[in-house]
C-alpha cells in the first residue's frame, strides 16, 4: 500500500508552490491544522496527512513493532515525501511530531528546506542538567493511568494539555480527538512519545529550524524550547504569547504570523 493512501494524504493550495508539510501530534489528526494550514495555501503546496492509527488513515496498516518508536513515524514522513517527489520541504511538526520531523530530516536532509517545531520536546523525563517537565514517576503514573482507563485519561488530560480553561471548547475538542483513536494504538503511541529521548539527534540537524514555544506549557516547559533551539545549530526560538500545548488551536493567528515572519526573513 502506498504511503499516500495509507496515511490519508491530502494536498491543497498552489500545486507549483514550495511544499509545506504539516504533521500532527499524539491523539490528533490533520484537522488539528485547519486554523493554520489554509493561511499558506495561496503561496505553498500544502500537504497534510494522518499518522497510521489516527484520523482517516488505514488502521489495517498499523504495525505495533514499526510504530513502537518514533522512527516508524519518521519513516512514513520520508516515504510520503518520496512518493510525492517533494523537495525543498518546509515541515511543520507539532508536539511529538517535531521530533518525528527531526528524525525524518536525519534520514533525508536533502529533501528539507526548513523545520518548524511547535512545542517540541526531545525528552519528557527530567535528567541530570535537563528539565523535561516530568519525573520518571510522573510518566510511569501517566502511562499506567492511560493503559488502565484510556477514555478517563483522555477526559482528564486533554483539557490540561490544551490549557486555556476559559475556553473549554478547546479541551472538549482535544478530548474528542483522543477518544477517536483506538485505545491499543494510543497506548503504544503514548509509550513511543513519553519514553523517547532524541537529545542526541538535535546537534545533527542540518536544516534551518524555527522553534515555536508557548510561554506556558504543561507538556513542554519553556526550558525545553530553549534547549532545543540551543542544540540545533541553525535555529531560532520564538516564544509565543500563548498558553497551553496546542497553539495551532488556541492561538492560530499568532502561530501563522510567527511562521510567516520566519519564512519571509529566510528568503
Amino acid at each position: 500500500m502506498s504511503a499516500v493512501s495509507r496515511n490519508n494524504v491530502t494536498v491543497h493550495g498552489d500545486a507549483s508552490g514550495q511544499p509545506m508539510v504539516f504533521v500532527h501530534g499524539f491523539g490528533c489528526d490533520q484537522t488539528m491544522w485547519r486554523h493554520v494550514a489554509p493561511a499558506f495555501m495561496d503561496d505553498y503546496r500544502v500537504v497534510l496527512f494522518d499518522h497510521v492509527g489516527c484520523g482517516g488513515s488505514d488502521d489495517s496498516a498499523y504495525d505495533p513493532d514499526k510504530y513502537g518508536t518514533l522512527d516508524g513515524y519518521a519513516a512514513d514522513i520520508v516515504e510520503i515525501l518520496e512518493e510525492l517527489d517533494l523537495r525543498d520541504v518546509i515541515l511543520v511538526g507539532h508536539s511529538v511530531a517535531a521530533m518525528m520531523g527531526v528524525l525524518a530530516e536525519r534520514r533525508a536532509s536533502e529533501r528539507f528546506a526548513h523545520l518548524v517545531l511547535v512545542g517540541p520536546s526531545p525528552r519528557y523525563i527530567d535528567d541530570a542538567g535537563y528539565r523535561g517537565g516530568f519525573s520518571e514517576a510522573d510518566i510511569d503514573e501517566l502511562l499506567e493511568s492511560l493503559e488502565s482507563n484510556y477514555l478517563g485519561w483522555s477526559t482528564a488530560m486533554a483539557p490540561a494539555i490544551v490549557g486555556n480553561p476559559e475556553r473549554p471548547e478547546l479541551g472538549q475538542e482535544l478530548t474528542a480527538s483522543f477518544c477517536r483513536v483506538d485505545p491499543a494504538i494510543a497506548r503504544r503511541f503514548a509509550r513511543a512519545t513519553f519514553l523517547s529521548d532524541n537529545r542526541d539527534d538535535l546537534p545533527e540537524v542540518r536544516t534551518p529550524t524555527l522553534v515555536l514555544q508557548c510561554r506556558e506549557d504543561v507538556i513542554a516547559p519553556i526550558e525545553v524550547g530553549s534547549y532545543v533551539a540551543d542544540a540545533i545549530p541553525d535555529s531560532r526560538l520564538v516564544v509565543l504569547d500563548a498558553t497551553g500545548h496546542c497553539p495551532n488551536l488556541s492561538a492560530p493567528t499568532e502561530t501563522i504570523t510567527a511562521i510567516s515572519s520566519y519564512l519571509a526573513a529566510s528568503r
